[in-house]
């Protein structure tokens, strides 16, 4: 069964404001919410960076839904304290509370150090990652030396259930890899063809087909001009390849290397649209390649109204 997701951007939007959309959203019939874990912004534009593990107790106290997050879980952090936080959050608030983890990126990862490890260094650092949360809710004593550092860590606090842990991806080696160890997957949308190369990736390395989320990308106002000039003006940063994406340290230089891009070249990364027949259409199309999840980010900053379109004119008519 779909169940359709609010997005919820803390590079765009204070923390505080955040609260009052994910509740709107909830209330809008939205099923879930996806949170970022950013420390800096993509662009200036976009504005905000607030911490999302401080927000997230406040907001699944407001809410009822399952709230996930997008994080990194070692090098800024230590997967202990993430443990830690996971393990918090579900006592509080049992069954609700899901993680997206993935390899990381200098912009937000490299503020603690100068060097930035190979895109396969920081896949096996992932992987071990999850691997001593995994034990640490389980109750074990850890031991751990290697990309990180846990010493004789022992959590007393301890989830009933584990939470899902989806492995995030955007291409199709690293989906095959997390295959093997994560839940599920997380990818966000590409043209159609790339996204059954994804899902066959996935796939037939033994993922799971009813386990893949998506996090749709889109931009909606009644004005379609407006929607496609908001979208440019706040995502134009965000549009290309994976190892670009994660080797960029700071704002203003992922500005520059935007600085040639063209309204027309966000169409294959963002849906631009101002009537549901267009939304609905889209987000079946990816219903149809199995993912049954899909986290919905409107890009720009126009949320209440996205919020309200959505629940009266999309929601009800995508199952």
């Amino acid at each position: 069964m779909l169940k359709l997701g609010y997005h919820v951007s803390h590079e765009q939007f204070s923390p505080s404001s955040l609260l009052g959309l994910v509740e709107k959203a909830e209330e809008g019939g939205f099923q879930f919410a996806l949170s970022s874990d950013h420390f800096y912004p993509w662009n200036e534009a976009q504005g905000q960076s607030g911490f999302a593990w401080s927000w997230l107790g406040a907001a699944m106290s407001r809410t009822s839904f399952p709230i996930g997050v997008v994080t990194c879980p070692y090098h800024r952090y230590n997967p202990a304290i993430i443990a830690q936080a996971a393990a918090t959050l579900l006592d509080m608030f049992p069954d609700r509370f899901f993680m997206s983890v993935g390899s990381g990126q200098m912009l937000n990862e490299g503020i603690i150090d100068k060097i930035w490890p190979t895109k396969g260094e920081r896949n096996k650092a992932l992987e071990d990652a999850v691997m001593v949360m995994k034990k640490l809710w389980d109750g074990e004593e850890v031991y751990y030396s290697g990309h990180f550092n846990v010493v004789q860590a022992k959590l007393y606090t301890r989830p009933s259930k584990p939470p899902e842990i989806l492995g995030a991806a955007i291409t199709p080696i690293t989906a095959k890899f997390v295959s093997s160890w994560a839940d599920g997957l997380i990818t966000i949308n590409k043209p159609m063809k790339e996204m059954e190369e994804m899902v066959d990736a996935y796939i037939s390395a033994g993922g799971k087909k009813d386990a893949m989320v998506l996090k749709l990308q889109v931009s909606y106002d009644p004005d379609r001009e407006i929607a496609q000039k908001t979208a440019f003006e706040q995502w134009k940063t965000n549009i290309f390849g994976s190892d670009l994406l994660a080797q960029i340290r700071t704002p203003k230089q992922f500005e520059q290397a935007a600085e040639y891009v063209r309204p027309e070249d966000l169409h294959d990364h963002v849906h631009i649209g101002n009537n549901s027949d267009y939304f609905i259409e889209i987000i079946k199309s990816y219903q149809a390649l199995g993912f049954e999840r899909i986290s919905i980010h409107n890009v720009n900053k126009m949320q209440e109204p996205f919020i309200n379109f959505f629940s009266k004119e999309v929601l009800p008519y995508c199952d």
